[in-house]
């Protein structure tokens, strides 16, 4: 059997509807093409890589983290080259997710993983992952790929704010007030930008956010309702965009 040690897994489970989402709205929005399975498997390797490598960061050790992190690198790599022959400007995208991931590096060299600015930098890599994936599509950036990437970001924001006030800042009024204005900013805007078919996508996480705040619900029940709402928001979209 397998040393597992060998495979270092992340352990922020709402990362995964980060990486997925994005990721594949663009690739819908731009047009599904068979480099978005290579992309993606460079993409997913990349992310576990990362984990590893933010561990070394925050732990100072070596061991077993920069090898996992070689390991997950030498999946992502012919991944990773395949999608460059085809679309060389994949480069540039790698390129504008270095700052959101020093952010992050930062943030895990003080210990504070859990910072509201670590999680904003981490959502913004992410869209930037979607916006890549509409591109190998599309073969250009439009006004639809930076909308899609707003409504993301806004999404997993929003999605920081409820389980902050949910979790570690359950007894915190001030990130309770900050989770229902955001929630109620956030309808209030896309109503006066026209987005008013948006709102639907958006609704049942103004509801749960207001509904559910003070309950006391074990982490694996809101994991679940946490992984539904965010399968009714990629849904939403993929009807708003068809």
């Amino acid at each position: 059997m397998a040393n597992k040690s060998k495979w270092v897994m992340p352990k922020q489970h709402g990362a995964w509807a980060m990486l997925i989402i994005p990721f594949w709205l663009g690739a819908y929005a731009g047009g599904v093409s068979w480099i978005h399975v290579p992309l993606f498997i460079a993409w997913l390797a990349l992310y576990l890589a990362t984990y590893p490598l933010l561990m070394a960061v925050k732990t100072k050790r070596k061991e077993p983290y920069v090898p996992a992190a070689i390991r997950y690198g030498a999946i992502a790599a012919p991944a990773l080259a395949v999608s460059l022959w085809q679309r060389p400007a994949l480069v540039f995208f790698g390129l504008a997710m270095i700052p959101f991931f020093l952010v992050n590096t930062y943030y895990s060299r003080k210990k504070n993983e859990r910072a509201f600015w670590n999680d904003v930098a981490a959502i913004g890599a992410f869209c930037i992952g979607g916006l890549g994936a509409f591109y190998v599509g599309r073969g250009e950036l439009t006004l639809e790929a930076f909308e899609l990437a707003v409504f993301s970001f806004l999404f997993f924001i929003g999605s920081t704010f409820y389980v902050k006030t949910m979790i570690r800042e359950k007894k915190n009024e001030r990130y309770k007030w900050l989770s229902w204005g955001y929630h109620a900013l956030l309808v209030a805007g896309l109503i006066a930008t026209g987005e008013t078919f948006a709102v639907l996508a958006y609704a049942p996480s103004v509801v749960r956010a207001v509904y559910l705040y003070g309950k006391a619900l074990p982490i694996m029940k809101l994991g679940i309702l946490e992984i539904a709402n965010a399968a009714y928001f990629f849904i939403a979209m993929i009807v708003l965009y068809s």
